[in-house]
């Protein structure tokens, strides 16, 4: 095994997942210069470029795709017995790289990653906020969050919220101005605050209920977020109305800074749940998150007014 060419895949790696050397050197705690020498030398080593470069763009060529394909899942499975033997020595450690909507800060994360940087200080929770859904296991994350419908069937999932409801609010300045809708047909002559999906850039169609059956409603307003707590704060601001889950708003809803329209026609949603590859399953880091996130949903079971996370 040549050892020069191995300790320079990583580098090759991250160039690939990052679309380019500034961001890889970025990534890696190297100047653009070192990273540019790496990926040189590995080239010169098997013979053929493994990167088409342009002054626009840096993309695989064959041979660096079929070299990634290759090697970043070895490395990869490398990496995860390195944490295990380490693991049976001492405390979980290494990097949990975690792809999350923003919502699932607030809801589910915070309080997980607060204990955990007092239980396991080798572990470094890095999180990324993504709204859209992603390749996890391509993308180089150990696990992702998402709402329970969204996550394909061959992924193990551990629950971390209750079900909870979408809700559409205002503040009570707003509904002084332009009184209640009474019905879901109302809401066409209100202004909604849109969400546009960033990975589609679709404007999102509010799911709701009406007369005991599901239909979907377009909205139409002065504002498009992308964001649901931009939403949260444009509706505290008396700019419209907003779709958004119940648990976000609860403690607005219950100081009376916002109120709740059309109750009968909100519907449940399945709850946050992180999900991995089996074969993540066992690496300790990944454990001790999972092992933290139900130990603090068993506790919060038992404390009245605390938000949930169960198995």
């Amino acid at each position: 095994m040549d050892r020069d060419l191995l300790a320079h895949l990583p580098v090759v790696i991250a160039v690939a997942k990052r679309g380019g050397f500034a961001l890889a050197a970025a990534e890696l705690g190297m100047s653009p210069s070192a990273v540019s020498h790496a990926v040189r030398l590995v080239e010169e080593r098997i013979g053929q470029p493994l990167f088409a470069r342009t002054t626009r763009s840096v993309s695989l060529t064959e041979a660096g795709k079929a070299l990634v394909e290759t090697a970043a899942p070895a490395l990869q499975d490398i990496g995860e017995r390195m944490d295990r033997i380490r693991a049976i020595k001492g405390r979980p450690s290494g990097l949990l790289r975690l792809n999350v909507p923003n919502i699932a800060i607030p809801l589910s994360v915070t309080a997980v990653v607060a204990a955990m940087a007092e239980r396991y200080p080798d572990v470094t929770v890095e999180l990324l906020t993504d709204q859209g859904l992603v390749d996890i296991v391509g993308e180089g994350f150990d696990a992702g969050i998402r709402l329970g419908e969204m996550i394909a069937q061959d992924m193990i999932t551990v629950r971390l919220t209750p079900p909870f409801r979408a809700v559409i609010v205002a503040s009570p300045a707003y509904i002084g101005r332009h009184g209640r809708p009474r019905s879901v047909t109302d809401l066409a002559n209100h202004n909604c605050i849109g969400y546009r999906l960033v990975r589609s850039g679709a404007l999102y169609r509010w799911d709701l209920t009406e007369d005991g059956k599901d239909v979907v409603v377009e909205t139409k307003g002065t504002v498009i977020v992308t964001d649901s707590l931009a939403a949260i704060d444009l509706a505290l601001a008396g700019v419209g109305l907003a779709y958004v889950f119940e648990p976000l708003v609860r403690a607005d809803l219950a100081a009376g800074r916002l109120v709740q329209v059309l109750p009968q026609s909100a519907i449940e949603e399945p709850g946050l749940f992180l999900y991995f590859p089996r074969r993540a399953a066992m690496a300790p880091k990944l454990r001790a998150f999972i092992d933290t996130a139900q130990e603090i949903g068993r506790t919060s079971l038992r404390t009245p007014g605390r938000k949930t996370l169960s198995e």
